[in-house]
């Protein structure tokens, strides 16, 4: 039996951690790009596996040290920035017309960013222990599950209006400039840990 109770507080516990987060900055970066539904099918694929994997062994940080969780997301990020910076001759026009993009590239790549990027972050480990606390796994699960989505929406929906105001170059060169600073920091909390 699902208790409302023990799901909405684990909802807005989730939420307010993870909105501020580089979750939101990826939706935020992917849904400027490609089409918003396709982002949103990997990304709440990859929230799904990380709350399953949290609330089933209670901490998953212990499968990997966390300087290399640290160490992968910092060079994810700035692999990140580099193709973006990098990346010449992009059509704006192309960049929205959903047509010229995969399915599967476009899920498999919000996929594989959050999957990676949210290994061992604060709301999987905050559900680990919600689901201990309660010991009600399927409450915990959905209201972590339907928190992780609603912030990796509002990122993605964030990216699509804000591409509509501001040229697709400086939101390109702004998300950048932030996933280097992120990727810099990841690898410093790595080197520093």
């Amino acid at each position: 039996m699902i208790s409302i109770t023990v799901m909405a507080l684990v909802f807005g516990v989730v939420f307010l951690a993870e909105l501020p987060d580089k979750t939101a900055l990826a939706g935020l970066v992917l849904g400027t790009r490609y089409r918003a539904s396709y982002v949103f099918v990997g990304v709440a694929a990859a929230f799904a596996v990380h709350v399953a994997l949290a609330v089933a062994a209670g901490s998953v940080l212990t499968l990997l040290p966390q300087q290399i969780v640290h160490a992968i997301t910092g060079v994810l990020f700035l692999a990140g920035a580099a193709v973006l910076l990098l990346k010449k001759g992009d059509d704006e026009e192309e960049i929205r017309d959903p047509a010229n993009q995969s399915f599967w590239k476009v899920s498999g790549a919000g996929f594989m960013l959050i999957l990676v990027a949210e290994f061992g972050d604060l709301t999987q480990i905050m559900t680990a222990n919600l689901a201990a606390r309660y010991d009600d796994p399927l409450s915990v699960g959905l209201g972590a599950v339907l928190a992780l989505w609603a912030v990796a929406g509002l990122g993605i929906v964030g990216g699509k209006a804000l591409m509509k105001r501001v040229p697709l170059e400086l939101i390109t060169k702004v998300a950048a400039m932030l996933m280097l600073a992120l990727g810099g920091w990841s690898l410093y909390e790595a080197v520093a840990a």
